[in-house]
């Protein structure tokens, strides 16, 4: 057996062995066990590279996605291995730490444990911890209306973004094969309806009206793609509410200026198969898209812990769960209010942040030293893009909007992708889409299903 298969082996197995090693033994290096390989989970893993302990890394899946660039693999800009990089190879300079693939279902405080599935085989296994750090993200909330999702797909992993563009672009195709004789259908395939003016809705709308009246004009010839219906419906009075009121007002007459219908202070009734219902007014869609509310992984299930409505934990200014200062929650999961006495924002640095404060809470303890002061997050200015060559940006100190923002945007978003070939291939990309109109991935993929694996009662991990 390998080294890493001997640390793998002696930390997990089945809930009923008793093989491995006490989470109490103070004979051995502490064991830290970080679950979500996303934003503050990598920052976690990362600021304990020299600690003198163990650090183990649990995700679903293999890789790390940098979320904010989700809307433009949806839309045909990107490719999912653009905006991606696996965990492993992220970590793999980290001698301390181990990355396993599994799915966390629980979490056993009193014998502190962690609960998994081993995706592979289906086993139930757990692995022990001296400190756990749950860094686990959020969901989609439909608000009650679960059976919504089918209609309407949210956009929160590379799965949902790849079958958002195999959605997006087969509405045209169908579209062309329709327009001989269902003029009407043409109509319905040709209407996309965003739910939600957060980021991620507005960035959606302004770059599904760049890809239809922009980039694909001139590629059929029974259709006006230029004809395409985007609307965009927001329950408040504004969009983009983190930011300051004109600069939502200049989104607003951006999308507009794109073909965008902004329709604000509309709440949706209804989505099923044929599109939405707005206010009374029923809207034939072929493509509807949730970016509206999020709700918290059930971590706080797991751990008993108190939560808000939204599922989000409440957690001690160190970002520990009260009486459990060996367990630590952070980003989307944890509900931390910020200097002005608000919820912080389930945004990208908000996460960072936090995974490099509890990397350096743990590396403390484990040093003995005393806890840092408590985490206070440090906001470095909002940016949101709206089509090509526009964006705004807030620093508070200084706003601006157009051109110069979408410039301070691709810097920033190129800064903070992990590795230099994906840092390189999206500029490129990019440049191309801004200099030629195009979208670099427009690919249909169509949807196998291949024969079941045949797979083993129990594989044994070491040998992986």
């Amino acid at each position: 057996m390998t080294r890493i298969g001997t640390r793998i082996g002696t930390r997990i197995g089945s809930l009923s062995s008793a093989t491995h090693r006490s989470p109490r033994d103070a004979a051995a290096r502490p064991h830290v066990v970080i679950v979500g390989g996303g934003f503050g989970g990598l920052e976690a893993a990362q600021a304990l590279r020299h600690a003198p302990a163990d650090v183990t890394v649990i995700d679903r899946n293999n890789h790390y996605v940098f979320q904010p660039l989700l809307y433009q693999v949806a839309t045909a800009y990107l490719s999912p291995a653009d905006i991606t990089a696996p965990i492993r190879n992220v970590l793999r300079r980290q001698r301390n730490t181990e990355v396993l693939m599994a799915e966390v279902t629980d979490v056993d405080v009193a014998g502190r444990r962690v609960i998994m599935r081993d995706e592979t085989s289906g086993t139930q296994r757990s692995v022990p911890y001296d400190y756990l750090v749950l860094a686990t993200g959020a969901g989609q909330s439909y608000f009650g209306h679960d059976e919504w999702a089918p209609y309407a797909p949210s956009l929160k992993t590379i799965a949902d973004a790849t079958a958002l563009r195999r959605r997006v672009l087969l509405s045209f195709e169908e579209a062309e094969l329709a327009a001989v004789d269902d003029p009407e259908r043409v109509r319905s395939l040709l209407t996309f309806v965003i739910v939600g003016g957060g980021p991620t809705g507005v960035e959606l709308a302004g770059a599904i009206a760049e890809l239809a009246h922009r980039t694909l004009r001139g590629d059929f010839r029974h259709i006006s793609v230029t004809s395409a219906r985007i609307v965009l419906v927001e329950a408040m009075p504004d969009l983009l509410t983190a930011f300051p009121l004109p600069l939502s007002k200049r989104v607003v007459r951006k999308l507009e200026r794109l073909g965008v219908e902004v329709r604000t202070s509309e709440r949706v009734e209804q989505v099923d198969a044929h599109g939405v219902l707005v206010e009374g007014e029923r809207i034939a869609a072929g493509t509807v898209i949730w970016a509206a509310g999020v709700k918290a992984s059930p971590a706080g299930e797991w751990l008993g812990a108190v939560t808000d409505r939204v599922g989000r934990v409440v957690v001690d200014g160190d970002l520990s769960v009260p009486d459990h200062p060996e367990i630590f929650v952070l980003g989307d999961t944890a509900l931390v209010a910020g200097t002005d006495g608000k919820p912080l924002p389930g945004v990208a640095p908000v996460a960072m942040q936090q995974g490099r404060y509890v990397g350096k809470v743990i590396r403390e303890r484990v040093a003995g030293h005393a806890n840092p002061h408590p985490f206070k997050y440090f906001n470095k200015g909002n940016l949101a893009t709206i089509g090509r060559a526009y964006a705004i940006a807030d620093f508070g100190f200084l706003r601006v909007s157009g051109f110069v923002a979408w410039v301070l945007w691709l810097t920033i978003h190129i800064f903070y992708l992990i590795g230099f070939r994906n840092r390189l291939l999206v500029m490129l990309q990019w440049a191309w889409a801004y200099f030629t109109y195009e979208h670099g991935a427009r690919i249909i993929t169509p949807i196998s299903h291949p024969a079941p694996r045949q797979i083993p009662e129990k594989v044994p991990l070491g040998g992986r």
